[in-house]
């Protein structure tokens, strides 16, 4: 009885720590796609449309008359989201791209361009810390598969166990 016992305590003991290996691998590849793309943040920006020029036909505002005269007062009659072109952006931790609406393709800055200079410390704070929450997952998630793969103590196990908890929980 004693071994039937010890039998079902070892396979519900890996099958938790490959629960746990599985999780935190989960958690690891999220955190690391989400450092490393630039797809946090998808949408639409509403700006107003440009004047229309010999250059730009489309998806602009044409008043209609020429534009040589500065002092004559111009009327649009394009109302409400008529006025506007719906530009398509993504945004995340390194670049900010937005459509171009003068050309094709896109155009993406830097977040060390679109940052005032009193917030890039906030950003690089953000920045090591993120770096810091990955290095934490990856060293719960190796303690995890040491204990998974070469501990054949129930003793060692546990205490890799909680050395990877300890690590997982600090690197929330």
């Amino acid at each position: 009885m004693n071994f039937l016992h010890a039998e079902i305590m070892k396979t519900t003991r890996k099958c938790r720590a490959l629960l746990s290996v599985g999780l935190n691998l989960v958690a690891l590849f999220f955190s690391t796609t989400a450092f490393i793309t630039t797809y946090w943040c998808e949408g639409t920006q509403r700006v107003p449309k440009p004047n229309c020029s010999k250059q730009r036909r489309h998806n602009c505002i044409d008043y209609g008359v020429n534009e040589t005269d500065q002092n004559k007062v111009h009327y649009s009659w394009e109302t409400g989201d008529d006025r506007f072109l719906f530009r398509r952006f993504h945004t995340g931790i390194w670049y900010s791209c937005e459509e171009n609406i003068h050309e094709a393709g896109e155009k993406c800055r830097s977040f060390i361009d679109l940052a005032p200079a009193s917030e890039r410390g906030v950003l690089w704070l953000s920045v090591v810390s993120e770096v810091l929450y990955i290095l934490l997952l990856v060293v719960g998630f190796s303690l995890m598969c040491l204990e998974l793969f070469h501990s054949s103590n129930v003793i060692d196990g546990l205490k890799l166990n909680a050395f990877a908890a300890v690590f997982t929980v600090l690197s929330w």
